[in-house]
C-alpha cells in the first residue's frame, strides 16, 4: 500500500456547517470531528491521479485540523478486496475505504448509513443514476457515497478512419464534439453490419468474451439492450425467456466477426488490440486511448469515444461505479463524513477528473460537462461523449435486474459471456439455457 501522511493537530470549537457545500453540522467543526482519520483509497493506474486526491485530502485536513493518514491500496491481486474483507471481519482498520462496484451491498451491515450527506449532495449536485442507487443503497438507506476515482463507462472507443473507410460510418458526425449525438441509426443491427465489414477488411472489432470485467460488462450491456434478465428482482430465475434467446442469437452472429481467441481475452487484451492497430473498435474507458497517446500517437489521433448502439429495449452502456464507505465501527465518523462532503464538491470532482486525464467519472448529473472531456486531445473532443453529457444512454451494470448479492455472483462467474461462448460454439440454445438456469438457481440458494 502506498502511503501519504499529513499531521494537522488541534481541537476545533463550535458546530458550524460545512460552508463549502452548505451541509449542516455535526459533520465538521465539532470536538468529535477533529483528531485522527485513516482512509484507504484505490491505487489508481493513471500516474497523476493519486496526487490529485491526496492534495484534496490534505487541503481538507489542514482546514479542519484533522490528522489524516492515506493508504493507496492496489486492486492487483484483489488486495483491495482482501483488505475490505479483513477489516470487516476484524472490525478494525481504516475509518473510510474505497469500495468497488459490488462491495457496498456485500458489506452493507458493516457500513455507516450516509443518508444525511447523500440527500444534500443530490440536491446540490444533481441526481445519480439508477445503477448508483441500486449498488449504493441497502434496506432503504444510503450506505456509500459514489466516488469519482475509479468510476468508469466502458463504451466504444473507435478508430475514426477505419470505421469510415470500411463500414461507411462517420462516427464524429454521429457523435460531434460539443453537441448532442445524432445517433438514431446507431443500433445493434448497424453495429453488426459494421463488425462484419471491418472483419472482412482485416481490422475486426476487439470485443472480449473472457471471464474478466471488460468482457462481462459489455455482455451485460448487450443483454440489457434486449431486455434479457437471468434473475428478476425477487430472486426468481428467468433465464428461459425470449429476450435471453434474442441476446444469445445476436451474440452468435457477432462472435463470427470477432478475433478467434476472444473467449480467452482478459482486461488487457482489448487495450493491446487497439493500440497495436489491429482493430477498429473496442469497449473500454479512456485508458486504451491514453496508452495509445503515449505509445502510438498516430493511432490515438484516430480514436473517438462515444455511445453504445441501441437495442430493442434501449441504449445501455456498461457502467462500473466506485464508492466511498465509512465502517460503522469507525472511530471518527463525523470527520469521515466531512471528508466525503469535501471530495464530492463540484470543484473537487473537476480536479479529480483533470488529474485522471478524463478517465474518472463523477456520478452526479451536474458533473458531466467538465472542460477536461471537451479539451482532451488528440483529436480534440475525443472524450466529449465519454461521460454521457446528454443523457443519451442508460448506464447499467450486468445482471442488475437481480438482487445485488445474486447479481454479483452472476457477474463474478461471468455467466453472460459463458452463455454467449457456449451457444456460439454450437451448443443448442436450450442446453445453454438449462446450464445457466442451474447456475443461477445455485446463486439464489446461497
Amino acid at each position: 500500500m502506498a502511503k501519504s501522511h499529513v499531521s494537522r493537530r488541534g481541537v476545533l470549537k463550535g458546530a458550524a456547517a460545512v460552508s463549502a457545500v452548505g451541509l449542516a453540522a455535526p459533520f465538521v467543526r465539532g470536538a468529535h470531528a477533529a483528531g485522527k482519520l485513516a482512509v484507504g483509497f484505490w491505487d489508481h493506474w493513471v500516474p497523476n491521479a493519486n496526487n490529485g486526491l491526496t492534495k484534496l485530502c490534505n487541503e481538507w485536513a489542514a482546514k479542519e485540523k484533522v490528522e489524516i493518514t492515506i493508504d493507496y491500496i492496489t486492486s492487483q491481486g484483489n488486495k483491495n478486496l482482501l483488505t475490505i474483507a479483513a477489516e470487516s471481519q476484524a472490525r478494525s482498520g481504516h475509518d473510510l475505504l474505497a469500495f468497488p462496484t459490488w462491495q457496498p451491498a456485500d458489506q452493507a451491515r458493516h457500513l455507516e448509513p450516509v443518508d444525511d450527506i447523500m440527500t444534500e449532495l443530490i440536491k446540490q449536485n444533481g441526481k445519480v443514476n439508477a445503477t448508483v442507487e441500486y449498488l449504493g443503497r441497502s434496506s432503504g438507506k444510503w450506505i456509500a457515497v459514489p466516488a469519482t476515482p475509479g468510476s468508469q463507462i466502458k463504451g466504444p472507443c473507435t478508430r475514426i478512419d477505419l470505421l469510415k473507410q470500411h463500414a461507411g460510418i462517420d462516427i464524429q458526425a454521429m457523435y460531434p464534439a460539443g453537441a448532442a449525438p445524432k445517433a438514431d441509426g446507431w443500433n445493434m443491427e448497424t453495429f453488426l453490419m459494421a463488425a462484419e465489414k471491418c472483419h472482412k477488411a482485416g481490422v475486426p472489432f476487439g470485443i472480449g468474451l473472457g471471464q474478466t470485467s471488460d468482457s462481462v460488462d459489455t455482455a451485460g450491456a448487450i443483454f440489457n439492450s434486449f431486455g434479457a434478465a437471468l434473475v428478476d428482482g425477487k430472486g426468481n430465475v428467468v433465464v428461459k425467456s425470449d429476450p435471453v434467446r434474442q441476446a444469445l442469437d445476436y451474440y452468435k452472429k457477432l462472435i463470427q466477426y470477432l478475433p478467434a481467441d476472444v473467449a480467452a481475452w482478459d482486461d488487457a487484451s482489448n487495450n493491446k488490440w487497439l493500440v497495436s492497430g489491429k482493430g477498429a473498435l473496442i469497449m473500454n474507458p479512456p485508458s486504451a486511448w491514453a496508452v495509445a497517446k503515449r505509445d502510438a500517437p498516430q493511432i490515438a489521433e484516430q480514436l473517438w469515444t462515444h455511445g453504445m448502439p441501441a437495442g430493442p429495449k434501449g441504449r445501455y452502456a456498461p457502467f462500473l461505479p466506485y464508492f466511498w464507505g465509512i465502517w460503522n465501527f469507525s472511530k471518527n465518523k463525523p470527520a469521515a463524513k466531512s471528508l466525503l462532503v469535501h471530495l464530492s464538491r463540484k470543484e473537487s470532482a473537476e480536479a479529480l477528473v483533470a488529474a485522471s486525464g478524463g478517465y474518472d467519472l463523477p456520478s452526479f448529473a451536474n458533473f458531466t460537462t467538465f472542460k477536461t472531456w471537451a479539451e482532451e486531445s488528440p483529436p480534440k473532443g475525443t472524450l466529449y461523449h465519454y461521460p454521457n453529457p446528454h443523457d443519451h444512454q442508460i448506464l447499467s451494470v450486468t445482471a442488475s435486474q437481480a438482487p445485488p448479492k445474486i447479481a454479483a455472483q452472476i457477474y463474478t462467474q461471468a455467466i453472460p459471456t459463458k452463455m454467449a461462448v457456449r451457444h456460439a460454439q454450437g451448443e443448442p440454445m436450450e442446453k445453454t439455457l438449462d446450464w445457466a438456469a442451474a447456475e443461477c438457481e445455485g446463486f439464489s440458494r446461497t
